[in-house]
């Protein structure tokens, strides 16, 4: 059955493209690569990393699959993590999930290890990638959610000028059980 639109973006947008490096305002976002990998099993030992990504590594093994794994999400344009770097070290991720180039969407994700928090390294990293998406790939609307006891994500999402649209109730299974969840968003033209 035809569709009555075209596509928002069209298919092959990120294929086309080498994943790239993305200035931060002095941070550095880059591809993973597997040396990372002790910096990402240090992540997913953290509780509150833990607490609100609900996963865990157990092996640096695991955490070297995790790093090696952006490969294809990106070929398959559906996903894209990059590891934000300040001085060459991880000090944390930033990525888009749930890419839907024929609707111009992604969902924005990040999280940062605790010796990185507070001192603006979400924020930075995510409107990096927030421009990059809207600017290179052409997307129309960007969107984050979170479970409505993060508030340091909900702080992020405002300094990003992603505007609250409303909450699910129920929506996210954690740990300690079901969380009503926030989502922001912001489109191209904000």
């Amino acid at each position: 059955m035809p569709s009555l639109v075209g596509p928002a973006v069209p298919a092959g947008a990120l294929q086309s493209l080498k994943q790239p490096d993305l200035d931060a305002d002095g941070l550095v976002l880059r591809p993973w690569r597997e040396s990372d990998a002790e910096a990402v099993q240090k992540a997913f030992d953290c509780p509150e990393i833990q607490r609100w990504h609900v996963r865990r590594m157990d092996s640096r093994d695991e955490a070297r699959e995790w790093t090696a794994g952006w490969e294809k999400p990106w070929h398959d344009e559906t996903d894209a993590s990059w590891a934000i770097t300040d001085e060459g070290e991880p000090v944390g991720q930033v990525g888009l999930r749930t890419i839907s180039l024929s609707e111009g969407s992604a969902q924005l994700s990040y999280w940062v290890l605790p010796e990185a928090r507070g001192t603006g390294v979400a924020v930075r990293a995510a409107l990096a990638v927030t421009r990059w998406s809207f600017d290179v790939v052409g997307l129309h609307r960007m969107f984050l959610q979170h479970s409505t006891g993060n508030a340091a994500s909900c702080r992020v999402a405002a300094k990003l000028g992603f505007r609250l649209e409303g909450t699910h109730r129920s929506a996210f299974l954690h740990a300690d059980g079901w969380h009503d969840v926030h989502t922001h968003a912001r489109l191209r033209t904000d």
